[in-house]
C-alpha cells in the first residue's frame, strides 16, 4: 500500500511496503549537481494568494496513532485569495521538516535543508478578500507533508477558491505541531498490518470532517466560505481518503482521487455526487490497480476516470519539480515536470469549476488537442 520516494535514476514513488525506502542505485555518471532554490510555478487565476496555518485539536477523540495524546492535533494550511500582492512570502517547509522528509525517503544527495528554500507564491498571513467562496479540502500521500500539495493549493486560491490542506498528524515523516514540537511518523511503524490501508483513510475522514467544523463556524474568516460549495482532493492514500471523506460527510459535494489506490467501501447504493479518478498509467482498467475498477462501477453521478500517458504516482505533486534542487535526474519518459503541474491544474480546477460554479468546462467533455495526454477511461483506454 505504501507509496515511498525512492531514487531509481531519478525521483520516483514506489510501491513499497516497508517504511523506509531503499537505498539509491549508483551510476557510473554520478547525480547531477544540485541548483539553486526552486520557485513553485506562478498561479494562473487572477488574484493575488494569500496563506495561514491554523493549529486545531480535536478534544472528541484519541489521536489514533500515539497512545499517550488523549487528543487529535491537526495543523491545517490555507490559501486563499487577498488583494495583497507585496510581503514575506510564505516558507515551503522548515529546516526540520524538510530535513527529516529527505531522511525518511532516503534522498541523501544534497543538504538536508534545501527544500526548505522553496520559493512559493503566497503571502504570509495577508487579509482574505472576498466572501462564500468556494472550498477545497486537500489531503496529500502518506508519509508527506502538505507542503507536497502547495503549487494545486497556490493555483486553485488564485482563481477563486478558499483551499485547506491538511498534515494529518504522525502520517508523514514531520508536521510541526503549535508548540514547535515536531511530530514524526508513527504510523510508518504500522502500515503492514492487516487492514491498515482501511483503517487510516477512516481517520483521515474523521479528519477532515472536525476541520469542516472549525472552519465553517469558529474560524475567524468563516464567513470566506461558502458551505454549500465544498469539494475534496487528495493525492495517492489522500486520493483514497477523499473517498472515505464523501461516504462519511454529505457536505463535500465533489471529489478526486489523484493516483490513489482506493480502500474505503461504496455502499452498495452507490456515491451520486460528482467524482474524478486522474491518475497515471498504472491506473488503467484492468491495470497493475484493481481499486478504481471496482469502485468506478459504483460511482452513480457524473464521474470522469482519466488517465495521463507517461505521469508517475508523483506527478500530481510539487515532486518532479524539485528534483533538479536534489541533485537527481528524472525518470527516462517520464512526463516533464512542469507540464505535469500544468495538466493536474487544468484537470483539477476544470472539475471544481464544474461542480462547484456550475460552469461548462469542455476540457471534461473528452479528448483535447492541447492536451495529448489526457485519456479518457474506460471507453479509450485498456490495460498497458
Amino acid at each position: 500500500m505504501r507509496q515511498l520516494l525512492a531514487l531509481a535514476a531519478g525521483l520516483a514513488l514506489l510501491a513499497a511496503s516497508a517504511c523506509s525506502a531503499p537505498a539509491p542505485p549508483r551510476t557510473d555518471a554520478g547525480p547531477p549537481t544540485p541548483t539553486g532554490p526552486v520557485t513553485l510555478p506562478a498561479p494562473t487565476g487572477a488574484h493575488p494568494v494569500g496563506t495561514t496555518t491554523l493549529h486545531l485539536t480535536d478534544t472528541s477523540r484519541p489521536d489514533p496513532w500515539d497512545p499517550d495524546a488523549d487528543a487529535r492535533h491537526l495543523k491545517v494550511t490555507l490559501w486563499y485569495p487577498t488583494k495583497q500582492r507585496d510581503g514575506q512570502r510564505a516558507p515551503y517547509m522548515t529546516a526540520k521538516e524538510a530535513e527529516l522528509l529527505l531522511k525518511g525517503s532516503g534522498v541523501a544527495t544534497t543538504p538536508y535543508d534545501t527544500l526548505s528554500r522553496t520559493r512559493t507564491n503566497a503571502v504570509k498571513d495577508a487579509e482574505p478578500a472576498g466572501r462564500r467562496l468556494p472550498l477545497v479540502v486537500l489531503s496529500p500521500g502518506f508519509t508527506k507533508p502538505m507542503s507536497t500539495l502547495t503549487s494545486l493549493a497556490e493555483d486553485l486560491a488564485s482563481r477563486g477558491y478558499v483551499v485547506a490542506g491538511i498534515d494529518h498528524t504522525h502520517e508523514s515523516y514531520a508536521t510541526t505541531l503549535s508548540d514547535g514540537r515536531v511530530a514524526e511518523c508513527i504510523a510508518c511503524d504500522s502500515n503492514t498490518d492487516p487492514g491498515f490501508g482501511a483503517g487510516l483513510v477512516q481517520g483521515r475522514a474523521a479528519d477532515v470532517s472536525f476541520v469542516l467544523d472549525r472552519l465553517t463556524t469558529t474560524w475567524k474568516d468563516s464567513d470566506l466560505i461558502d458551505r454549500e460549495r465544498i469539494a475534496m482532493a487528495g493525492q495517492s492514500i489522500g486520493g483514497a481518503a477523499t473517498v472515505a471523506a464523501m461516504v462519511k460527510d454529505p457536505r463535500i459535494r465533489a471529489g478526486i482521487d489523484m493516483d490513489g489506490t482506493t480502500y474505503a467501501r461504496i455502499p452498495k447504493s452507490g456515491l451520486s455526487r460528482p467524482f474524478m479518478f486522474l491518475g497515471s498509467p498504472q491506473h488503467v482498467p484492468g491495470g497493475r490497480d484493481h481499486s478504481w475498477d471496482r469502485d468506478w462501477k459504483l460511482l452513480t453521478g457524473w464521474k470522469r476516470w482519466i488517465v495521463l500517458t507517461d505521469a508517475e504516482h508523483q506527478s500530481f505533486t510539487d515532486i518532479p519539480l524539485l528534483t533538479d534542487v536534489l541533485g537527481i535526474e528524472p525518470l527516462p519518459g517520464m512526463l516533464p515536470a512542469a507540464r505535469g503541474a500544468e495538466l493536474t491544474r487544468a484537470y483539477v480546477a476544470a472539475f471544481l469549476d464544474r461542480h462547484l460554479r456550475s460552469r461548462r468546462q469542455p476540457l471534461l467533455d473528452g479528448p483535447s488537442s492541447r492536451h495529448p495526454e489526457a485519456t479518457f477511461c474506460p471507453a479509450t483506454c485498456g490495460p498497458p
